[in-house]
């Protein structure tokens, strides 16, 4: 009778001794597997993937909150969030015009729309893309319990930005609050560590339904396309985000690429920045050094505003599109194509199958109608989510490396964790 519960002991201690991305890669190949065999009876599993999604999307609008304010009370004065701000605009707007750049490249060389026959496809109406002036409007909430309760990012941004500041100007007298706010964000990353623990079972059972219900085969029919995508997110993470902690950071780039790890692989089976935020603030923190102050300012705001994926992304689309209509491009089309993705991506909703919500504005820069428009996002939109988990990856490795980037020339970089060899 003793016996069991010793077997129970043994195998826990086995469990989380296997390092946590382990875990969750394996969960990932045999998601794969398992839906491929079971197919549509593999969306019966698909609660057990919501109750982990809707765990950590849980814990983003208080994580943001409550170590945002801690992370600008850190800072000491408010002219340093200033310093800190600056440079990640710059770096995220930088790296999304390169993102840019090099899915045009990609959807140029492979022409993934050559040959394409539209015809069949069924047409998807989405709603116009929001512009650029109620995006400025949305960062300012009228009611910020409201924005909270919402999951206004923006807004919640935002306000915890104007809180610490208070708090830095107020001084000593709103100690307790600022203690409070520390507490808060200390409570907030350790749920975060215990809803992590979820994820193996959450991945396995997401991917089981995303390969049961759509699998490999839909891919043949874009084969070109996701060639495409991927290709370019490959680059784009090994030359310019890599590249970025290598050159600009100067820093060995395999300890960054061992400590994303983590959060890629979760962003690979959520394909949602926001939803991978706990974790990419974990990894920040525990496996890179990224210090409080950066950490918590940088990384929310990067999982909002910094869509690398997103413009590479739509900027293969638009060509895909181009192509299969047989639109000629002339050099002013390509930049308004690169100009467009770069205002419309900034903000977008960090959730699955958001780029397609942009293709209307992009599409209309270059003369496409909106008849042609909803062709092309019906054709797309069955098999969206196998190309969407790459590009999510993208934007989520992207947050880290200009976060340890940032950190490493505001001194808030712990270079002894970022330099330490994880046990695999």
């Amino acid at each position: 009778m003793t016996d069991t519960p010793m077997r129970d002991s043994r195998l826990n201690r086995y469990w989380f001794s296997i390092a946590l991305w382990k875990r969750i890669l394996f969960a990932l190949a045999l998601g794969v597997v398992v839906g491929a065999f079971w197919g549509e009876g593999a969306s019966s599993i698909s609660w057990i993937g919501g109750i982990f999604l809707r765990s950590i999307r849980m814990l983003v609008v208080p994580l943001i909150l409550t170590t945002l304010v801690s992370g600008v009370v850190a800072m000491g004065k408010p002219s340093r969030l200033g310093s800190i701000g600056s440079k990640a605009l710059a770096l995220y707007l930088t790296t999304t015009a390169l993102a840019i750049t090099i899915g045009l490249a990609f959807g140029t060389l492979i022409a993934p729309g050559e040959g394409v026959v539209l015809a069949e496809a069924s047409a998807q109406t989405l709603g116009e893309a929001v512009s650029l002036r109620d995006r400025l409007y949305g960062m300012i909430p009228t009611n910020p319990f409201a924005a909270l309760a919402e999951g206004n990012v923006l807004a919640v941004i935002v306000f915890a930005i104007l809180i610490g500041v208070g708090i830095l100007l107020v001084g000593e007298k709103a100690k307790v609050l600022r203690d409070t706010f520390d507490a808060g964000a200390e409570v907030m990353l350790k749920l975060t560590f215990v809803v992590m623990e979820l994820a193996p079972f959450g991945v396995f059972a997401l991917i089981a339904n995303v390969a049961g219900s759509q699998g490999a085969i839909a891919l043949l029919q874009v084969v070109k396309l996701a060639l495409a995508v991927y290709g370019a997110c490959i680059v784009h993470i090994v030359v310019v985000q890599y590249g970025m902690v290598a050159l600009v950071a100067r820093l060995a780039p395999l300890p960054f690429i061992r400590g994303v790890v983590d959060p890629q692989l979760l962003a690979y089976s959520t394909s949602s920045s926001a939803a991978t935020l706990p974790a990419t603030m974990a990894a920040a923190e525990e496996n890179l050094g990224v210090g409080k102050s950066v950490k918590s300012s940088v990384l929310p705001l990067g999982a909002t505003v910094n869509m690398d994926g997103t413009a590479l992304y739509v900027g293969i689309v638009s060509l895909f599109a181009a192509q299969a209509f047989g639109v000629p491009l002339e050099f002013s089309d390509y930049l308004a194509i690169g100009l467009t993705t770069t205002l419309v991506s900034i903000g977008s909703a960090s959730v699955p199958s958001a780029s397609l919500f942009l293709l209307a504005a992009v599409l209309t820069s270059i003369g496409l109608t909106e008849a042609q428009t909803a062709i092309v996002v019906g054709f797309i939109l069955p098999f969206d989510r196998v190309l969407d988990m790459m590009r999510t990856v993208v934007n989520v490795t992207g947050d880290l490396a200009v976060a340890t980037t940032i950190a490493r020339y505001e001194d808030d970089l712990d270079v002894e964790t970022y330099q330490h060899k994880p046990e695999l």
